[in-house]
């Protein structure tokens, strides 16, 4: 079977699709739909059983999230160290204002990640130089199976806190 080469319409196809799971329009909750739902007063709450409060989950996805996009685009960047430089420190529960921070953070950076994938100059499927074979299709899929991931964890928090007032 021969290889085929991608055609501009397939590449911005896959493009739209990688930018719609990116955005949670699938089959996931959005973020900002999450986001707007969410009782922030109630973020650095504790949960019985829980090792995390709603503020640091959410705070581990910006910077993951934060450490990809500066892998896609930075040949100097260094992540964090795993997996304590993923977290914000344990006793650090978070509160209203530290939620809007991170909210904003995020947004922002996604909104970056969107501006990388849909760049029809950047090509999808070359190896990143400095990376260990991984390319921008690879790190895109990333953000999004690790942002829904923990999403749906966010969403069962709130179901909980919501319960318990």
């Amino acid at each position: 079977m021969a290889a085929n080469k991608p055609n501009s319409e397939n590449d911005q196809s896959l493009r739209d699709h990688l930018l719609s799971l990116l955005r949670g329009a699938n089959a996931h909750i959005s973020f900002d739909d999450f986001v707007a739902g969410f009782p922030a007063a109630r973020c650095g709450q504790r949960l019985e059983g829980l090792p995390y409060t709603a503020w640091q989950v959410l705070e581990h996805l910006r910077i993951a999230q934060w450490d990809i996009l500066e892998f896609c685009r930075d040949p100097k960047h260094v992540s964090p160290k795993w997996p304590e430089g993923y977290w914000p420190p344990p006793d650090q529960l978070g509160d209203a204002e530290l939620w809007q921070k991170t909210v904003e953070r995020f947004r922002g950076d996604l909104k970056q990640m969107e501006e990388l994938v849909g760049n029809p100059a950047a090509d999808l499927f070359v190896k990143i130089p400095h990376g260990s074979g991984q390319t921008l299709l690879r790190e895109a899929l990333l953000v999004a199976d690790h942002n829904s991931y923990h999403l749906g964890a966010l969403v069962v928090i709130e179901r909980s806190l919501k319960t318990k007032s």
